[in-house]
């Protein structure tokens, strides 16, 4: 196995000068993530200058079989932990051979938002607070929790230090050291409420790589947890009963938010996310209504509502905001199976570009 070991970290740039690109996607499911590796002649740098690529997507959900080819457009570079050396990470969207994006490419739509002139003007930040579970492979069960059986009433384990009750700390600080590796803009980690269940935060990014930098954050977490014989869940209630979801929740801020009087923004923005209620639910995330049930930290799915402070509320304004007069707010909703390119682009389409 050393030999092995050795091999797989073996440093290319001593010998040649090309360099291996893995290419990632988002398959059929919209939650599953594939990738597949390809040599290149040597370093690049800008996403336009990669070769485009194709994969079969009769067998990822995306196409039929006499029809099959889909084509990868390359969109964001990020260093490769895994590899190393001048190894890169691909981020890409996915289009039909005559360069119409197919329906599973939520990140076209998100890029035609960010880069309208208004939403330009207003430079969306983002923070997201991406939950999960890790589960015991063989049963998908909660990692650390009893075979079939369950741990103690949650209490102990939020931000908790201790073998009885941090489950799984080592693939979560692997997770953090590869994304700052990779560049990804990771701010944090926590040990989450319920046992098994961590969060890394992403941001604060701008625009449309708040979805690039979440996306390829996920599948560094789920390349890690593949090492490590662990299953990354992302269902926002794996584990039914008297215990915590699992949220994505979105912070974000524009300029006008940011300045002098952004409180009022704020204001005005919340007011208009209430209006869309309906429309931003049911594009954030499968199986929400699970997880928004009032309880556990979550404001009812079918009402929406907003207060300083309030961690039961669908949105939530942080006591600094309120004190300095501006800054940011939190949008609890969002499942932490949602899409970030279409959560973020539709926060920011409702807040700066829709007239109600």
């Amino acid at each position: 196995m050393s030999l092995l070991s050795d091999l797989v970290n073996l440093n290319l740039s001593d010998t040649t000068e090309k360099v291996i690109a893995e290419y990632i996607w988002i398959g059929g499911s919209g939650m599953d993530l594939r990738s597949k590796a390809r040599t290149l002649s040597g370093s690049v740098t800008d996403p336009a200058k990669l070769p485009k690529w194709n994969y079969d997507g009769s067998s990822t959900g995306q196409a039929l079989g006499e029809d099959s080819e889909v084509i990868l457009y390359p969109q964001a570079i990020f260093r490769d932990p895994f590899r190393r050396g001048k190894s890169i990470l691909v981020m890409c969207d996915a289009y039909t051979p005559a360069g119409e994006p197919i329906p599973t490419n939520k990140r076209h739509n998100a890029a035609k938002i960010f880069s309208h002139p208004e939403v330009v003007a207003e430079e969306p930040w983002y923070g997201i607070e991406q939950e999960y579970t890790l589960l015991q492979k063989d049963i998908h069960w909660p990692l650390g929790w009893p075979l079939g059986g369950y741990p103690g009433p949650q209490g102990p384990y939020y931000c908790g230090v201790g073998a009885d009750k941090a489950y799984g700390r080592d693939i979560v600080d692997s997770h953090y050291k590869a994304c700052l590796y990779a560049g990804i803009n990771i701010s944090g980690i926590n040990g989450e409420v319920m046992p098994g269940q961590w969060e890394f935060q992403v941001g604060p990014a701008i625009g449309i790589s708040a979805g690039d930098e979440l996306w390829v954050a996920r599948y560094i977490l789920e390349r890690i947890a593949e090492i490590a014989g662990v299953v990354v869940s992302f269902d926002p209630k794996p584990i039914q009963g008297d215990w915590n979801g699992a949220g994505a929740h979105t912070n974000y801020s524009t300029k006008s938010m940011r300045k002098e009087g952004g409180y009022e923004v704020i204001k005005k923005a919340i007011q208009k996310l209430g209006l869309r209620h309906k429309e931003h639910i049911a594009a954030y995330g499968e199986g929400n209504e699970r997880r928004l049930t009032g309880k556990h930290e979550t404001a009812d799915i079918h009402n929406f509502s907003w207060g300083v402070a309030n961690r039961g509320a669908s949105v939530r304004v942080g006591r600094d905001t309120e004190k300095e007069g501006k800054g940011y707010f939190e949008d609890r909703r969002p499942a932490s199976n949602m899409d970030p390119y279409v959560v973020t682009s539709l926060i920011a389409e409702t807040t700066i570009l829709w007239k109600p």
